[in-house]
Protein backbone atom coordinates (compact mmCIF):
# COMPACT_ATOMS: atom_id res chain seq x y z
CA UNK A 1 0.00 0.00 0.00
CA UNK A 2 1.32 3.45 -1.17
CA UNK A 3 -0.15 5.30 1.81
CA UNK A 4 1.27 6.43 5.02
CA UNK A 5 -0.87 6.64 8.00
CA UNK A 6 0.57 9.77 9.18
CA UNK A 7 0.46 11.87 6.32
CA UNK A 8 -3.28 10.44 5.55
CA UNK A 9 -6.75 12.06 6.07
CA UNK A 10 -10.15 9.79 5.90
CA UNK A 11 -13.04 11.75 4.15
CA UNK A 12 -16.56 10.52 4.41
CA UNK A 13 -19.31 11.91 1.80
CA UNK A 14 -22.60 14.07 2.74
CA UNK A 15 -25.69 14.00 0.55
CA UNK A 16 -25.43 14.52 -2.96
CA UNK A 17 -23.02 11.53 -3.28
CA UNK A 18 -25.40 9.01 -3.72
CA UNK A 19 -25.95 6.67 -6.71
CA UNK A 20 -27.95 3.50 -7.50
CA UNK A 21 -26.17 0.22 -6.81
CA UNK A 22 -23.70 1.90 -4.64
CA UNK A 23 -22.12 -0.99 -2.21
CA UNK A 24 -23.75 -4.03 -3.71
CA UNK A 25 -20.30 -4.84 -5.81
CA UNK A 26 -18.84 -4.38 -2.30
CA UNK A 27 -21.02 -6.59 -0.34
CA UNK A 28 -20.55 -9.41 -3.47
CA UNK A 29 -16.49 -9.60 -2.61
CA UNK A 30 -16.10 -9.02 1.01
CA UNK A 31 -17.87 -10.98 3.59
CA UNK A 32 -17.53 -8.40 6.52
CA UNK A 33 -19.52 -5.17 3.72
CA UNK A 34 -22.45 -7.93 3.43
CA UNK A 35 -22.49 -8.36 7.23
CA UNK A 36 -22.90 -4.26 7.34
CA UNK A 37 -25.41 -4.35 5.08
CA UNK A 38 -27.38 -7.00 6.65
CA UNK A 39 -26.69 -5.24 10.24
CA UNK A 40 -28.25 -1.95 8.89
CA UNK A 41 -31.18 -3.76 7.24
CA UNK A 42 -31.96 -5.55 10.83
CA UNK A 43 -31.79 -2.30 12.50
CA UNK A 44 -33.81 -0.48 10.55
CA UNK A 45 -36.43 -3.30 10.02
CA UNK A 46 -36.70 -2.72 6.02
CA UNK A 47 -34.40 -3.85 3.51
CA UNK A 48 -32.39 -0.71 2.55
CA UNK A 49 -30.03 -2.58 0.73
CA UNK A 50 -32.22 -3.73 -2.10
CA UNK A 51 -33.57 -0.01 -2.04
CA UNK A 52 -29.79 1.05 -2.32
CA UNK A 53 -28.94 -1.62 -5.32
CA UNK A 54 -32.54 -1.77 -6.94
CA UNK A 55 -34.45 1.41 -6.63
CA UNK A 56 -35.97 2.79 -7.82
CA UNK A 57 -34.04 6.29 -8.43
CA UNK A 58 -36.82 8.03 -6.54
CA UNK A 59 -36.24 6.47 -3.65
CA UNK A 60 -32.72 6.34 -2.49
CA UNK A 61 -33.26 10.03 -3.75
CA UNK A 62 -35.63 10.33 -1.17
CA UNK A 63 -33.93 11.88 2.19
CA UNK A 64 -35.05 9.69 4.39
CA UNK A 65 -33.27 6.65 2.55
CA UNK A 66 -30.22 8.98 0.73
CA UNK A 67 -28.66 10.02 4.75
CA UNK A 68 -28.35 6.16 6.17
CA UNK A 69 -27.74 4.69 2.64
CA UNK A 70 -24.82 6.82 2.99
CA UNK A 71 -23.93 6.14 6.15
CA UNK A 72 -23.97 2.38 6.12
CA UNK A 73 -21.52 2.15 2.55
CA UNK A 74 -19.30 4.47 4.48
CA UNK A 75 -19.20 2.33 7.25
CA UNK A 76 -18.80 -0.85 5.13
CA UNK A 77 -15.89 0.44 3.32
CA UNK A 78 -14.35 1.51 6.53
CA UNK A 79 -14.98 -1.82 8.68
CA UNK A 80 -13.31 -3.45 5.15
CA UNK A 81 -10.43 -1.66 4.90
CA UNK A 82 -9.94 -2.41 8.86
CA UNK A 83 -10.12 -5.61 8.34
CA UNK A 84 -7.51 -5.36 5.42
CA UNK A 85 -5.45 -3.27 6.78
CA UNK A 86 -5.80 -3.56 10.72
CA UNK A 87 -2.95 -1.77 11.94
CA UNK A 88 -3.13 1.22 9.36
CA UNK A 89 -4.59 4.23 11.53
CA UNK A 90 -5.39 7.21 9.15
CA UNK A 91 -3.78 10.50 10.97
CA UNK A 92 -7.42 12.57 11.01
CA UNK A 93 -11.11 11.67 9.63
CA UNK A 94 -13.56 14.19 8.55
CA UNK A 95 -17.05 14.53 6.87
CA UNK A 96 -19.19 16.79 4.81
CA UNK A 97 -22.75 17.48 6.48
CA UNK A 98 -23.66 13.95 6.88
CA UNK A 99 -20.27 12.55 6.70
CA UNK A 100 -19.43 14.05 10.01
CA UNK A 101 -22.07 11.42 11.28
CA UNK A 102 -20.06 8.84 9.66
CA UNK A 103 -16.38 10.39 10.37
CA UNK A 104 -17.43 10.42 14.14
CA UNK A 105 -18.95 6.77 14.15
CA UNK A 106 -15.54 5.38 12.49
CA UNK A 107 -13.40 7.17 15.27
CA UNK A 108 -15.59 5.22 17.76
CA UNK A 109 -17.79 8.28 19.07
CA UNK A 110 -20.80 6.24 19.06
CA UNK A 111 -21.61 2.79 17.66
CA UNK A 112 -23.07 1.37 14.42
CA UNK A 113 -26.52 1.10 15.71
CA UNK A 114 -26.28 3.99 17.43
CA UNK A 115 -25.42 6.06 14.29
CA UNK A 116 -27.52 4.62 12.04
CA UNK A 117 -30.25 4.85 13.87
CA UNK A 118 -29.58 8.84 14.30
CA UNK A 119 -28.94 9.46 10.81
CA UNK A 120 -31.90 8.11 10.08
CA UNK A 121 -33.85 10.17 12.32
CA UNK A 122 -32.10 13.71 10.90
CA UNK A 123 -33.24 12.44 7.46
CA UNK A 124 -36.64 12.03 9.04
CA UNK A 125 -36.47 15.20 10.86
CA UNK A 126 -34.87 17.09 7.72
CA UNK A 127 -37.45 16.04 5.12
CA UNK A 128 -40.43 17.20 7.67
CA UNK A 129 -38.97 20.56 8.23
CA UNK A 130 -38.88 21.22 4.41
CA UNK A 131 -42.53 19.82 3.63
CA UNK A 132 -43.18 22.21 6.59
CA UNK A 133 -41.23 25.24 5.30
CA UNK A 134 -40.41 24.38 1.98
CA UNK A 135 -36.90 26.00 0.99
CA UNK A 136 -34.09 26.24 -1.43
CA UNK A 137 -30.57 25.69 -2.11
CA UNK A 138 -28.38 27.15 -4.68
CA UNK A 139 -24.48 27.09 -5.93
CA UNK A 140 -22.54 29.82 -6.64
CA UNK A 141 -19.74 30.00 -8.86
CA UNK A 142 -16.39 32.27 -8.38
CA UNK A 143 -17.84 34.76 -5.71
CA UNK A 144 -15.64 34.67 -2.62
CA UNK A 145 -17.13 34.31 0.71
CA UNK A 146 -17.28 37.63 2.11
CA UNK A 147 -18.94 38.92 -0.68
CA UNK A 148 -21.33 36.39 -0.41
CA UNK A 149 -22.19 37.05 2.92
CA UNK A 150 -23.22 40.39 1.98
CA UNK A 151 -25.19 39.67 -1.16
CA UNK A 152 -27.23 37.11 1.67
CA UNK A 153 -27.68 40.00 4.14
CA UNK A 154 -29.24 42.44 1.44
CA UNK A 155 -31.39 39.52 -0.07
CA UNK A 156 -32.91 38.85 3.70
CA UNK A 157 -35.97 39.93 4.40
CA UNK A 158 -37.97 39.58 7.88
CA UNK A 159 -38.18 35.43 8.43
CA UNK A 160 -37.11 35.20 4.32
CA UNK A 161 -34.06 34.65 5.23
CA UNK A 162 -30.82 32.69 3.65
CA UNK A 163 -27.53 31.99 4.50
CA UNK A 164 -24.86 30.60 3.04
CA UNK A 165 -24.38 26.90 4.01
CA UNK A 166 -21.72 24.94 2.82
CA UNK A 167 -18.27 26.49 2.26
CA UNK A 168 -17.10 23.52 -0.45
CA UNK A 169 -14.14 24.88 -1.85
CA UNK A 170 -12.83 28.49 -2.88
CA UNK A 171 -14.90 28.34 -6.62
CA UNK A 172 -17.97 26.87 -4.91
CA UNK A 173 -20.33 27.61 -2.11
CA UNK A 174 -23.40 26.51 -1.30
CA UNK A 175 -26.53 29.37 -0.06
CA UNK A 176 -29.67 27.79 1.66
CA UNK A 177 -32.91 29.68 3.07
CA UNK A 178 -36.00 30.35 2.20
CA UNK A 179 -37.02 30.21 -2.05
CA UNK A 180 -37.97 33.66 -2.49
CA UNK A 181 -34.52 34.87 -0.67
CA UNK A 182 -32.37 32.17 -2.84
CA UNK A 183 -33.65 33.77 -5.83
CA UNK A 184 -33.19 36.92 -4.53
CA UNK A 185 -29.94 35.84 -3.71
CA UNK A 186 -28.85 34.29 -7.39
CA UNK A 187 -29.38 37.42 -8.87
CA UNK A 188 -27.51 39.32 -6.56
CA UNK A 189 -24.85 36.75 -6.56
CA UNK A 190 -24.73 37.49 -10.41
CA UNK A 191 -24.79 41.18 -9.86
CA UNK A 192 -21.74 40.88 -7.87
CA UNK A 193 -19.83 39.16 -10.44
CA UNK A 194 -20.35 35.13 -9.83
CA UNK A 195 -19.69 33.33 -12.81
CA UNK A 196 -22.77 31.10 -11.95
CA UNK A 197 -25.85 30.34 -9.63
CA UNK A 198 -27.05 27.60 -9.96
CA UNK A 199 -30.28 26.23 -8.08
CA UNK A 200 -30.18 23.05 -6.62
CA UNK A 201 -32.73 20.04 -7.33
CA UNK A 202 -33.83 20.26 -3.07
CA UNK A 203 -36.56 21.21 -1.52
CA UNK A 204 -34.73 21.75 2.16
CA UNK A 205 -32.71 24.46 3.13
CA UNK A 206 -30.11 22.19 4.81
CA UNK A 207 -27.51 24.37 7.40
CA UNK A 208 -30.04 27.42 7.76
CA UNK A 209 -32.20 28.62 10.15
CA UNK A 210 -35.42 26.71 8.28
CA UNK A 211 -33.92 23.95 10.16
CA UNK A 212 -35.04 25.80 13.69
CA UNK A 213 -38.37 23.88 13.68
CA UNK A 214 -36.95 20.46 13.72
CA UNK A 215 -33.73 21.49 16.23
CA UNK A 216 -35.53 20.45 19.57
CA UNK A 217 -35.95 17.24 18.39
CA UNK A 218 -32.75 17.14 16.43
CA UNK A 219 -31.29 17.65 20.39
CA UNK A 220 -33.33 15.59 21.77
CA UNK A 221 -32.41 12.46 19.29
CA UNK A 222 -28.54 13.03 19.92
CA UNK A 223 -29.10 13.29 24.00
CA UNK A 224 -30.14 10.09 23.64
CA UNK A 225 -26.98 8.61 22.26
CA UNK A 226 -24.00 7.27 24.14
CA UNK A 227 -21.10 9.06 23.07
CA UNK A 228 -17.99 7.41 23.92
CA UNK A 229 -14.00 9.07 23.75
CA UNK A 230 -12.95 9.44 20.27
CA UNK A 231 -10.18 6.84 19.04
CA UNK A 232 -9.16 8.99 16.32
CA UNK A 233 -8.94 13.13 15.64
CA UNK A 234 -12.29 14.23 13.78
CA UNK A 235 -12.37 17.63 12.48
CA UNK A 236 -15.94 18.98 12.97
CA UNK A 237 -18.23 20.97 10.51
CA UNK A 238 -19.20 23.98 12.88
CA UNK A 239 -15.84 25.25 13.60
CA UNK A 240 -13.39 23.22 11.46
CA UNK A 241 -11.25 22.10 14.51
CA UNK A 242 -10.27 18.87 16.23
CA UNK A 243 -13.24 17.84 18.48
CA UNK A 244 -11.17 16.72 21.59
CA UNK A 245 -13.75 14.91 23.72
CA UNK A 246 -17.26 13.77 23.34
CA UNK A 247 -19.05 16.53 24.72
CA UNK A 248 -17.38 18.95 21.75
CA UNK A 249 -18.41 15.84 19.47
CA UNK A 250 -21.92 16.30 20.65
CA UNK A 251 -22.14 19.79 20.49
CA UNK A 252 -20.64 20.02 16.99
CA UNK A 253 -23.43 17.29 15.33
CA UNK A 254 -26.44 19.77 17.19
CA UNK A 255 -24.88 22.99 15.96
CA UNK A 256 -24.63 21.83 12.91
CA UNK A 257 -28.13 21.40 11.60
CA UNK A 258 -28.28 25.21 11.38
CA UNK A 259 -24.54 25.92 10.90
CA UNK A 260 -21.99 26.63 7.82
CA UNK A 261 -20.22 23.43 6.81
CA UNK A 262 -16.84 25.07 6.56
CA UNK A 263 -15.47 22.13 4.37
CA UNK A 264 -12.86 24.79 3.08
CA UNK A 265 -11.34 25.49 5.79
CA UNK A 266 -11.40 21.76 7.42
CA UNK A 267 -9.37 20.62 4.35
CA UNK A 268 -6.80 23.41 4.89
CA UNK A 269 -6.57 22.57 8.62
CA UNK A 270 -5.80 18.73 7.63
CA UNK A 271 -3.37 19.96 5.03
CA UNK A 272 -1.43 21.94 7.43
CA UNK A 273 -1.30 19.08 9.69
CA UNK A 274 1.28 17.48 7.21
CA UNK A 275 -1.91 15.69 5.64
CA UNK A 276 -0.83 14.64 1.56
CA UNK A 277 -3.53 11.63 0.92
CA UNK A 278 -7.37 11.99 1.18
CA UNK A 279 -8.78 9.15 1.29
CA UNK A 280 -12.84 9.22 0.64
CA UNK A 281 -14.13 6.24 2.35
CA UNK A 282 -18.02 5.53 0.67
CA UNK A 283 -20.10 6.66 -2.37
CA UNK A 284 -18.81 8.68 -5.12
CA UNK A 285 -15.91 11.49 -5.89
CA UNK A 286 -17.45 14.37 -4.92
CA UNK A 287 -14.98 15.14 -1.71
CA UNK A 288 -12.28 14.42 -4.16
CA UNK A 289 -13.06 16.77 -6.45
CA UNK A 290 -13.42 19.82 -3.42
CA UNK A 291 -10.12 18.98 -2.19
CA UNK A 292 -7.71 19.46 -5.51
CA UNK A 293 -9.42 23.00 -5.67
CA UNK A 294 -8.83 23.58 -2.01
CA UNK A 295 -5.31 22.26 -1.70
CA UNK A 296 -3.45 21.78 -4.93
CA UNK A 297 -0.42 19.87 -4.04
CA UNK A 298 -2.76 17.24 -2.46
CA UNK A 299 -3.36 13.59 -3.59
CA UNK A 300 -7.57 12.46 -3.51
CA UNK A 301 -8.18 8.63 -3.95
CA UNK A 302 -11.78 6.75 -3.92
CA UNK A 303 -12.83 3.91 -1.38
CA UNK A 304 -15.87 2.62 -2.33
CA UNK A 305 -15.89 -0.53 -4.39
CA UNK A 306 -13.98 -3.63 -5.52
CA UNK A 307 -12.10 -1.99 -8.30
CA UNK A 308 -10.90 0.96 -5.48
CA UNK A 309 -9.99 -1.16 -2.78
CA UNK A 310 -7.69 -2.52 -6.03
CA UNK A 311 -5.82 0.65 -7.02
CA UNK A 312 -5.30 1.81 -3.08
CA UNK A 313 -4.16 -2.00 -1.88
Amino acid sequence: MNLDSHTTAFVFPGQGSQVLGMGRDLAERYPVAKQTFEEADSILGVRLSKIMWEGPDADIKDTLNTQPALFIHSLAVFRTFSQIEPEFKAAVMAGHSLGELSALAAAGAFSFEAGLRLVRRRGELMKRAGEQAPGGMAAILGLDIPTLEGVCTEASFGEELVRVANDNCPAQVVISGAKSAVDRAMAGAKAAGAKRAVPLEVSIAAHSPLMASIQAEWDEAIREVPFSPLQATVIGNVEANPLLDENAARADVSAQMQSRVRWTESVRFMANMGIVDFVEIGTGTVLGGLIKRIVVEGRSHSLGTPEDFDAVL
